[in-house]
């Protein structure tokens, strides 16, 4: 693990400011305490870096539980009762883990998963806007499409020309031009820039700009568009932000509703972290998705009993990583160490950190999660990729993370459907001869009660007269429905002079009495 700390060292530095703002924000959008995304962001770091099997993936308090954490904070009757559900939803996923669950994630189409990348890509760059102008009325972290503010992502884009900050708009595209300049050029003219990341420069750049300009009425930046770290007073406040369950409420049914909720919730969108950042990772690493789930059971039931949010693998600090050059674990666990010590010796410092900054960093990791190149190589794969790609991106833009997956993949279902409709046999019309059409019907390896339509309405529209071929010999598995199909077409061919011979691996049947009979000697096709 310490062989590549060249490559993340500086990759963890990059994580620590994209995860600094979304811990704080994300907090605030559930109604909890800003301390409490805080510490889900250090245990995510720390303690499911260590654990996890994943090289990349970085975990932390994720956007899509913050309706649910705000809901449940109100249901519970306080955060010391959530705190119940957090580390029963943390037990409830070792228990997934142990259970050989993250086989889930296997499931999910590519053209989803890219979809999900392009649309929180895109989701990113339109939410940033705002805090790279100034306008911050939304919280970090806030990723769905009707906001907490009352808002939407669209109508809080138009709010932004209204409320430009100056001085924010200003630094944010300063600190933009440096990193676009960092990547593009510096990083290839000496090894000092690679040592050196660019987001590092920016925010001391932006932090030198706040200092120097906060007695200018033009370009000075007020507190509300800067970081907002809780700043304890000394040691007895710092260790006074942690909360702790309150187990009386474990007798509680709606804690246990919160509980699988949250474990069911964090579980897929951990399967679907895992399988983006698997398939961003230039070095193709495969990440063990049972030992992932125990990861994050662990993390979970660490997080709630001091205090802090559930906890996923989420994709905008893992892509962070990895476009920063992360190679190992070591990078998730070193940034879960720089939040841990910040906001113990310099709070202060981190609360000059103007937020467009931050939202200038984040800008660059959108674009490159939502390469116009991506729509381009998605649109050339065809109809079946590019639908249901495109149908995750609407879903996750104008929704949120988790409906846009779920449409995706509604979307992707239909597409084999329609072609599983399709695929089910091959027909072939050899010749007309003596009278009779002799037509063969090739049935595939797997023919399913999905298949009946295409079947049906191809066995009806024989004409009169006909010698059927039917050949089964590719057939692996025929479902019941298809072969009843068959036997109630057996008994209208003698009405319509059709023969019928079956192709088999058993040989050749003309004119099977009964279908249902014949198939049951075969246990391999039923």
């Amino acid at each position: 693990m310490f062989k590549t700390i060249k490559k993340d060292l500086p990759a963890s530095i990059v994580v620590f400011f994209v995860a600094l703002p979304l811990c704080l924000g994300i907090a605030l959008a559930s109604g909890a305490p800003l301390f409490s995304g805080l510490i889900a962001g250090i245990v995510g770091g720390i303690v499911v870096g260590a654990l996890s099997g994943s090289k990349i993936g970085v975990s932390g308090p994720a956007a899509g539980l913050a309706a649910i954490v705000l809901t449940a904070i109100g249901t519970l009757g306080g955060y010391q009762n959530f705190l119940v559900a957090v580390v029963l939803g943390g037990v409830i996923q070792l228990l997934f883990g142990v259970l050989r669950a993250g086989i889930i994630g296997y499931y999910f189409p590519s053209s989803v998963i890219k979809g999900m990348l392009t649309g929180i890509g895109i989701i990113i760059i339109l939410k940033q806007i705002p805090h790279f102008f100034g306008y911050d009325a939304d919280p970090e972290g806030d990723f769905a499409f009707f906001q907490v503010d009352g808002e939407n992502t669209f109508s809080d884009l138009f709010n932004t020309l209204k409320f430009i900050t100056p001085g924010s708009a200003l630094i944010g595209v300063v600190g933009l031009g440096i990193l676009i300049l960092w990547e593009k050029v510096l990083s290839k003219k000496a090894k000092i820039f690679q040592l050196i990341q660019g987001p590092l420069v920016v925010v001391v750049i932006g932090i030198i700009f706040y200092v120097i300009t906060q007695s200018n009425d033009t370009l000075s930046i007020s507190q509300t568009h800067l970081v907002s770290v809780p700043v304890p007073e000394d040691s007895a406040s710092f260790f006074a932000q942690f909360s702790f369950p309150n187990f009386k409420a474990i007798t509680n049914p709606d804690v246990w509703v919160v509980a699988f909720t949250i474990a069911l919730v964090a579980s897929l969108e951990t399967l679907l972290c895992v399988e983006a950042t698997d398939k961003l990772d230039p070095h193709k690493n495969v990440t063990p998705t049972n030992r992932e789930l125990l990861a994050q059971g662990t993390g979970n039931i660490i997080s709630g009993m001091i205090g802090g949010l559930p906890i996923t693998q989420v994709i905008v600090r893992s892509s962070a990583n990895i476009q920063s050059g992360g190679r190992s674990k070591l990078s998730a666990i070193i940034h879960g160490f720089f939040l841990l010590t910040s906001i113990i010796l310099i709070p202060r410092l981190l609360n000059m950190i103007p937020l467009s900054v931050l939202a200038a960093i984040l800008l660059l990791v959108g674009y490159k999660l939502a390469k116009p190149s991506t729509f381009k190589q998605m649109f050339s794969l065809g109809w079946k990729q590019w639908v249901p790609f495109t149908a995750t991106i609407l879903g996750i833009v104008f929704v949120d993370l988790l409906w846009g997956i779920g449409f995706g993949l509604g979307v992707g279902i239909i597409v084999i459907l329609i072609k599983s409709f399709q695929n089910s046999h091959f027909l072939h019309i050899e010749d007309k001869s003596n009278g009779k059409h002799k037509i063969k019907m090739t049935l595939a390896e797997e023919v399913t009660f999905f298949n009946k339509g295409a079947i049906l309405k191809e066995l009806d529209s024989l004409p009169r007269d006909t010698y059927l071929e039917l050949d089964v010999t590719k057939t692996r598995y025929l479902d019941n429905d298809i072969i009843e199909i068959l036997e109630d077409f057996a008994f209208k061919a003698t009405e319509r002079n059709i023969d019928i011979q079956l192709i088999s691996e058993r040989g050749i049947v003309e004119n099977p009495e009964s279908f249902i009979e014949f198939f049951k000697l075969r246990p391999k096709l039923t």
